[in-house]
Protein backbone atom coordinates (compact mmCIF):
# COMPACT_ATOMS: atom_id res chain seq x y z
CA UNK A 1 0.00 0.00 0.00
CA UNK A 2 1.09 3.62 -1.03
CA UNK A 3 -0.06 6.68 1.52
CA UNK A 4 -2.86 7.94 0.09
CA UNK A 5 -4.20 11.56 0.54
CA UNK A 6 -8.02 11.81 2.24
CA UNK A 7 -10.36 14.73 2.33
CA UNK A 8 -12.96 14.97 4.74
CA UNK A 9 -15.94 17.87 4.47
CA UNK A 10 -18.63 19.74 5.57
CA UNK A 11 -21.20 21.66 4.42
CA UNK A 12 -24.54 22.77 5.36
CA UNK A 13 -27.16 21.20 3.16
CA UNK A 14 -30.53 22.23 1.70
CA UNK A 15 -33.28 19.52 2.66
CA UNK A 16 -34.28 17.97 -0.87
CA UNK A 17 -32.55 20.01 -2.89
CA UNK A 18 -30.29 17.24 -4.66
CA UNK A 19 -29.09 20.20 -7.80
CA UNK A 20 -27.85 22.80 -5.13
CA UNK A 21 -25.92 20.25 -2.70
CA UNK A 22 -24.30 18.02 -5.76
CA UNK A 23 -22.98 22.00 -6.86
CA UNK A 24 -21.57 22.11 -3.28
CA UNK A 25 -20.14 18.83 -3.49
CA UNK A 26 -18.92 19.37 -6.91
CA UNK A 27 -17.05 22.68 -5.45
CA UNK A 28 -15.24 20.89 -2.77
CA UNK A 29 -14.79 18.03 -4.78
CA UNK A 30 -12.57 20.52 -7.02
CA UNK A 31 -10.89 22.04 -4.74
CA UNK A 32 -9.61 19.25 -3.13
CA UNK A 33 -8.27 17.80 -5.52
CA UNK A 34 -6.58 20.89 -6.17
CA UNK A 35 -5.16 20.20 -2.91
CA UNK A 36 -3.72 16.86 -3.40
CA UNK A 37 -6.72 14.76 -2.30
CA UNK A 38 -7.08 11.43 -3.60
CA UNK A 39 -10.53 11.01 -2.38
CA UNK A 40 -13.10 13.13 -0.62
CA UNK A 41 -15.94 11.98 1.64
CA UNK A 42 -19.36 13.89 2.13
CA UNK A 43 -21.66 13.05 5.40
CA UNK A 44 -24.63 10.81 5.54
CA UNK A 45 -27.24 12.03 3.21
CA UNK A 46 -25.16 15.01 1.95
CA UNK A 47 -27.35 14.45 -1.41
CA UNK A 48 -30.82 15.04 -0.03
CA UNK A 49 -30.86 16.07 3.11
CA UNK A 50 -31.82 14.25 6.31
CA UNK A 51 -33.50 15.37 9.33
CA UNK A 52 -36.67 16.44 7.06
CA UNK A 53 -37.17 13.12 6.06
CA UNK A 54 -39.03 12.27 8.97
CA UNK A 55 -42.01 13.72 8.35
CA UNK A 56 -42.19 12.47 4.50
CA UNK A 57 -45.16 9.77 3.23
CA UNK A 58 -43.43 6.73 1.68
CA UNK A 59 -44.79 7.80 -1.82
CA UNK A 60 -42.01 11.36 -0.83
CA UNK A 61 -39.54 9.18 -0.13
CA UNK A 62 -39.92 7.11 -3.27
CA UNK A 63 -40.19 10.51 -4.77
CA UNK A 64 -36.59 11.55 -3.23
CA UNK A 65 -35.50 8.38 -3.73
CA UNK A 66 -33.09 6.80 -6.42
CA UNK A 67 -32.30 3.56 -7.96
CA UNK A 68 -28.08 2.70 -7.25
CA UNK A 69 -25.92 2.68 -9.59
CA UNK A 70 -28.76 4.04 -12.00
CA UNK A 71 -30.24 6.90 -10.83
CA UNK A 72 -29.24 10.36 -11.35
CA UNK A 73 -26.99 11.02 -8.73
CA UNK A 74 -24.59 7.85 -9.23
CA UNK A 75 -24.25 9.78 -13.15
CA UNK A 76 -23.18 13.55 -11.75
CA UNK A 77 -21.06 11.76 -8.97
CA UNK A 78 -19.13 9.82 -11.46
CA UNK A 79 -19.06 13.58 -13.68
CA UNK A 80 -17.50 15.14 -10.77
CA UNK A 81 -14.83 12.21 -10.21
CA UNK A 82 -13.61 12.31 -13.71
CA UNK A 83 -13.42 15.65 -14.07
CA UNK A 84 -11.30 16.57 -11.04
CA UNK A 85 -9.82 12.73 -11.03
CA UNK A 86 -11.02 12.14 -7.41
CA UNK A 87 -12.79 9.58 -5.59
CA UNK A 88 -16.31 10.81 -4.22
CA UNK A 89 -18.05 9.30 -1.22
CA UNK A 90 -21.46 10.76 -0.44
CA UNK A 91 -24.88 9.79 0.82
CA UNK A 92 -28.59 9.69 -0.44
CA UNK A 93 -32.13 7.75 0.10
CA UNK A 94 -32.24 4.61 -2.59
CA UNK A 95 -34.61 2.53 -3.58
CA UNK A 96 -35.30 -0.48 -5.54
CA UNK A 97 -37.44 -2.50 -8.00
CA UNK A 98 -39.75 -3.73 -4.93
CA UNK A 99 -40.06 -0.27 -3.64
CA UNK A 100 -38.09 -1.05 -0.63
CA UNK A 101 -36.39 1.89 0.63
CA UNK A 102 -32.63 2.16 2.05
CA UNK A 103 -30.43 4.64 3.71
CA UNK A 104 -27.45 4.38 0.69
CA UNK A 105 -23.42 5.58 0.91
CA UNK A 106 -21.98 5.46 -2.32
CA UNK A 107 -18.09 5.18 -3.40
CA UNK A 108 -17.51 7.07 -7.03
CA UNK A 109 -14.52 7.12 -9.11
CA UNK A 110 -13.69 8.46 -12.64
CA UNK A 111 -15.30 4.78 -14.06
CA UNK A 112 -18.88 5.10 -11.89
CA UNK A 113 -19.45 3.12 -9.06
CA UNK A 114 -17.19 1.48 -6.36
CA UNK A 115 -19.22 0.63 -3.93
CA UNK A 116 -22.74 0.59 -2.20
CA UNK A 117 -23.19 0.26 1.56
CA UNK A 118 -26.92 0.49 3.02
CA UNK A 119 -27.27 1.80 6.70
CA UNK A 120 -27.59 -0.90 9.26
CA UNK A 121 -29.76 0.76 11.61
CA UNK A 122 -31.98 3.56 9.96
CA UNK A 123 -34.43 5.15 12.02
CA UNK A 124 -35.32 8.74 10.39
CA UNK A 125 -38.20 7.90 8.52
CA UNK A 126 -40.50 4.42 9.33
CA UNK A 127 -40.15 3.27 5.50
CA UNK A 128 -36.60 2.51 5.23
CA UNK A 129 -35.42 -0.53 5.01
CA UNK A 130 -32.00 -2.09 7.81
CA UNK A 131 -28.91 -3.20 5.29
CA UNK A 132 -28.26 -6.78 6.11
CA UNK A 133 -24.28 -6.87 4.93
CA UNK A 134 -20.92 -5.24 6.16
CA UNK A 135 -18.96 -3.78 2.77
CA UNK A 136 -15.31 -4.07 2.64
CA UNK A 137 -13.89 -3.00 -1.01
CA UNK A 138 -10.58 -2.16 -2.70
CA UNK A 139 -10.17 1.69 -3.36
CA UNK A 140 -6.33 2.94 -4.64
CA UNK A 141 -4.68 -0.21 -3.09
CA UNK A 142 -6.45 0.15 0.20
CA UNK A 143 -9.28 -1.89 2.12
CA UNK A 144 -11.90 0.05 3.19
CA UNK A 145 -15.15 -0.26 4.77
CA UNK A 146 -18.41 2.29 5.23
CA UNK A 147 -20.49 2.53 8.55
CA UNK A 148 -23.15 5.05 8.54
CA UNK A 149 -23.72 6.79 12.00
CA UNK A 150 -26.00 4.75 14.21
CA UNK A 151 -24.28 1.78 12.76
CA UNK A 152 -20.86 3.13 14.54
CA UNK A 153 -22.57 3.15 18.03
CA UNK A 154 -22.65 -0.52 17.83
CA UNK A 155 -18.65 -1.80 18.61
CA UNK A 156 -19.60 -5.04 16.86
CA UNK A 157 -20.36 -3.31 13.59
CA UNK A 158 -16.67 -1.95 13.55
CA UNK A 159 -15.12 -4.77 14.34
CA UNK A 160 -16.36 -7.09 12.09
CA UNK A 161 -15.55 -4.58 9.26
CA UNK A 162 -12.14 -4.39 10.11
CA UNK A 163 -12.26 -8.52 10.52
CA UNK A 164 -13.38 -8.03 7.00
CA UNK A 165 -10.09 -6.56 6.07
CA UNK A 166 -11.22 -3.10 6.29
CA UNK A 167 -7.92 -0.92 7.37
CA UNK A 168 -10.27 2.69 6.62
CA UNK A 169 -13.47 3.03 7.96
CA UNK A 170 -15.58 5.48 6.69
CA UNK A 171 -18.23 6.98 8.87
CA UNK A 172 -20.79 9.65 7.65
CA UNK A 173 -22.76 11.00 9.81
CA UNK A 174 -25.67 13.54 11.10
CA UNK A 175 -24.92 13.74 14.71
CA UNK A 176 -24.46 15.71 17.76
CA UNK A 177 -27.00 18.86 18.95
CA UNK A 178 -29.87 16.25 19.69
CA UNK A 179 -31.21 15.69 23.35
CA UNK A 180 -30.86 12.61 24.78
CA UNK A 181 -30.71 11.01 28.52
CA UNK A 182 -26.68 11.67 28.65
CA UNK A 183 -25.81 14.68 30.55
CA UNK A 184 -25.72 18.07 29.21
CA UNK A 185 -27.19 16.78 25.75
CA UNK A 186 -29.79 18.73 23.59
CA UNK A 187 -30.39 20.98 20.74
CA UNK A 188 -28.39 24.21 20.06
CA UNK A 189 -31.03 27.53 19.19
CA UNK A 190 -30.22 27.86 15.75
CA UNK A 191 -30.17 31.92 16.64
CA UNK A 192 -26.79 31.26 17.46
CA UNK A 193 -26.20 30.13 14.07
CA UNK A 194 -27.59 32.83 12.24
CA UNK A 195 -25.63 35.13 14.89
CA UNK A 196 -22.36 33.22 14.51
CA UNK A 197 -20.64 36.39 12.95
CA UNK A 198 -21.14 38.99 15.78
CA UNK A 199 -20.94 36.15 18.14
CA UNK A 200 -18.62 33.37 17.04
CA UNK A 201 -17.58 32.43 20.78
CA UNK A 202 -21.13 31.53 21.95
CA UNK A 203 -21.57 28.95 18.85
CA UNK A 204 -18.58 27.47 19.81
CA UNK A 205 -18.68 26.74 22.84
CA UNK A 206 -22.03 24.85 22.20
CA UNK A 207 -20.74 23.17 19.64
CA UNK A 208 -17.89 21.93 21.55
CA UNK A 209 -19.23 21.12 24.88
CA UNK A 210 -21.27 18.09 25.26
CA UNK A 211 -24.01 18.98 23.14
CA UNK A 212 -21.39 18.15 20.21
CA UNK A 213 -17.52 17.37 20.19
CA UNK A 214 -16.73 16.79 23.98
CA UNK A 215 -19.67 13.68 23.48
CA UNK A 216 -18.01 12.73 20.27
CA UNK A 217 -14.60 12.89 21.79
CA UNK A 218 -16.01 10.00 23.99
CA UNK A 219 -16.50 7.25 21.86
CA UNK A 220 -15.31 8.22 18.11
CA UNK A 221 -11.34 8.18 19.32
CA UNK A 222 -11.82 4.50 20.87
CA UNK A 223 -13.42 3.17 17.32
CA UNK A 224 -10.08 3.90 16.11
CA UNK A 225 -7.79 3.24 18.36
CA UNK A 226 -9.51 -0.35 19.36
CA UNK A 227 -9.30 -1.72 15.70
CA UNK A 228 -6.17 0.24 14.61
CA UNK A 229 -7.79 1.95 11.21
CA UNK A 230 -8.53 5.39 9.58
CA UNK A 231 -11.29 6.58 10.71
CA UNK A 232 -13.16 9.29 8.31
CA UNK A 233 -15.97 10.77 10.16
CA UNK A 234 -17.83 13.76 7.44
CA UNK A 235 -20.74 15.91 9.47
CA UNK A 236 -23.13 18.42 8.25
CA UNK A 237 -22.61 22.39 9.51
CA UNK A 238 -25.69 24.32 10.01
CA UNK A 239 -28.97 24.23 9.86
CA UNK A 240 -30.25 20.68 8.45
CA UNK A 241 -34.14 21.30 8.26
CA UNK A 242 -34.47 22.72 11.54
CA UNK A 243 -31.32 20.93 13.90
CA UNK A 244 -28.37 23.04 14.10
CA UNK A 245 -25.27 20.43 13.21
CA UNK A 246 -21.81 20.84 14.04
CA UNK A 247 -19.57 20.19 11.75
CA UNK A 248 -16.11 18.60 13.19
CA UNK A 249 -15.53 16.67 10.19
CA UNK A 250 -11.78 14.78 10.69
CA UNK A 251 -9.62 12.33 10.40
CA UNK A 252 -8.47 10.13 13.21
CA UNK A 253 -5.36 7.70 12.73
CA UNK A 254 -5.30 3.96 14.07
CA UNK A 255 -3.85 5.69 17.40
CA UNK A 256 -6.97 7.69 17.88
CA UNK A 257 -5.42 10.23 17.40
CA UNK A 258 -6.93 13.30 15.25
CA UNK A 259 -5.05 14.14 12.35
CA UNK A 260 -7.14 16.86 10.66
CA UNK A 261 -10.91 18.69 11.31
CA UNK A 262 -12.43 21.33 10.19
CA UNK A 263 -12.80 23.67 13.08
CA UNK A 264 -14.90 26.60 10.99
CA UNK A 265 -18.13 27.58 10.41
CA UNK A 266 -18.01 27.58 6.66
CA UNK A 267 -18.47 25.06 3.86
CA UNK A 268 -14.73 23.46 3.87
CA UNK A 269 -12.74 20.47 3.80
CA UNK A 270 -9.64 18.77 5.42
CA UNK A 271 -7.27 16.42 4.20
CA UNK A 272 -4.88 14.01 5.86
CA UNK A 273 -1.93 11.87 4.50
CA UNK A 274 -2.75 8.31 5.44
CA UNK A 275 0.38 5.50 5.49
CA UNK A 276 0.41 2.63 6.06
CA UNK A 277 2.88 1.91 8.99
CA UNK A 278 0.80 3.08 11.58
CA UNK A 279 -1.98 -0.29 10.90
CA UNK A 280 0.52 -2.45 12.26
CA UNK A 281 2.40 0.15 14.57
CA UNK A 282 -0.59 1.00 16.41
CA UNK A 283 -1.99 -1.11 19.66
CA UNK A 284 -4.94 -1.97 18.59
CA UNK A 285 -3.50 -4.19 16.08
CA UNK A 286 -1.68 -6.42 18.98
CA UNK A 287 -4.61 -6.33 21.18
CA UNK A 288 -6.11 -7.85 17.57
CA UNK A 289 -4.12 -10.55 17.22
CA UNK A 290 -4.02 -11.22 20.99
CA UNK A 291 -7.84 -11.92 20.59
CA UNK A 292 -9.40 -15.33 22.22
CA UNK A 293 -12.71 -16.07 20.38
CA UNK A 294 -12.53 -19.55 21.98
CA UNK A 295 -13.82 -17.32 25.26
CA UNK A 296 -16.46 -14.97 23.93
CA UNK A 297 -17.76 -16.58 21.06
CA UNK A 298 -20.68 -17.94 21.92
CA UNK A 299 -21.29 -15.11 24.46
CA UNK A 300 -21.12 -12.07 21.87
CA UNK A 301 -23.62 -14.59 19.45
CA UNK A 302 -26.10 -15.50 21.34
CA UNK A 303 -29.41 -14.63 20.33
CA UNK A 304 -30.87 -10.47 20.83
CA UNK A 305 -34.25 -8.85 19.32
CA UNK A 306 -32.80 -5.63 18.17
CA UNK A 307 -34.47 -2.65 19.74
CA UNK A 308 -33.47 0.55 18.94
CA UNK A 309 -34.72 3.74 20.78
CA UNK A 310 -33.62 7.57 19.19
CA UNK A 311 -34.49 10.12 22.48
CA UNK A 312 -35.33 13.03 20.16
CA UNK A 313 -37.36 11.15 17.67
CA UNK A 314 -39.47 9.96 20.51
Amino acid sequence: MQPVKIATAQFENRSGDKSYNLSVIEKLAAQASSAGADVIAFHECSVTGYTFARNLSKDQMLDLAEFIPGGNTVRKLTEIASANNIVVLAGLFEKDDADKLYKAYVCVDKNGLVAKYRKLHPFINPHLTPGDQYVVFDLLGWKCGILICYDNNIIENVRATKLLGADIIFMPHVTMCTPSTRPGAGFVDPQLWYNRENDPTSLRQEFDGLKGRSWLMKWLPARAYDNAIYAIFSNPIGMDDDQLKNGCSMILDPYGDIIAECRSFNDEFVIATLTPDKLTRAGGHRYIKARRPDLYKDIIGQDNVPEQKVVWMN
